[in-house]
């Protein structure tokens, strides 16, 4: 019997194999799902983006995850960017330009709440389904990639897509769904 619709996006390695980082997530503030769904979907999200990229992490890396509300993502963005309003997601690298190879401290990465629920909405996208984009974005920006300019936006936003692909969820810069 003939499958039928089109094939599914397969990462270039093999996820099993990938060493994803110990994770640790701290629910600080703000409607959060519980920390071990947070756990689950970061794991998830992390595999399928090492399995994507050409990044060796050493089997002791960690990351951390701060999901917190508006009100504390701004004070964190007005403090280390100069920009006084929340957003969705920073990012804090131990080793802030290295792409390639990351050692034991991958760095941190911080969740505003209620700005994430509003793009969701207004996106109509699942909040989980935007959260892992957030989280993928995020994971990539400790790994040294940037969106300053058109060309590095294309990589970062290129990554971002198909780790996305890889995981079931549609293009977020406007392609189709996978």
């Amino acid at each position: 019997m003939a499958k039928s619709g089109p094939p599914r996006s397969k990462p270039r390695s093999r996820q099993a194999d990938t060493v994803v980082p110990d994770i640790a997530i701290l629910v600080e503030a703000g409607d959060w799902p519980s920390p071990a769904r947070l756990r689950a979907l970061t794991r998830r999200t992390l595999a399928a983006a090492l399995a994507r990229i050409e990044t060796q992490l050493v089997p002791e890396s960690e990351i951390s995850l701060v999901f917190t509300d508006d009100a504390h993502i701004r004070q964190l963005n007005r403090q280390y960017r100069r920009k006084d309003k929340a957003t969705n997601v920073l990012s804090f690298p131990a080793a802030p330009g290295v792409i390639g190879g990351v050692g034991p401290l991958i760095g941190d990465l911080a969740f505003g709440a209620e700005t994430i629920a509003t793009e969701a909405a207004r996106g109509g996208i699942a909040r989980d389904d935007h959260l892992t984009h957030l989280i993928v974005h995020g994971f990539l920006h400790l790994l040294g990639h940037d969106h300053k300019d058109d060309a590095e936006a294309a990589v970062m936003e290129g990554l971002e897509t198909a780790i996305l692909a890889d995981l079931g969820i549609a293009d977020p810069y406007g392609g189709e769904a996978a």
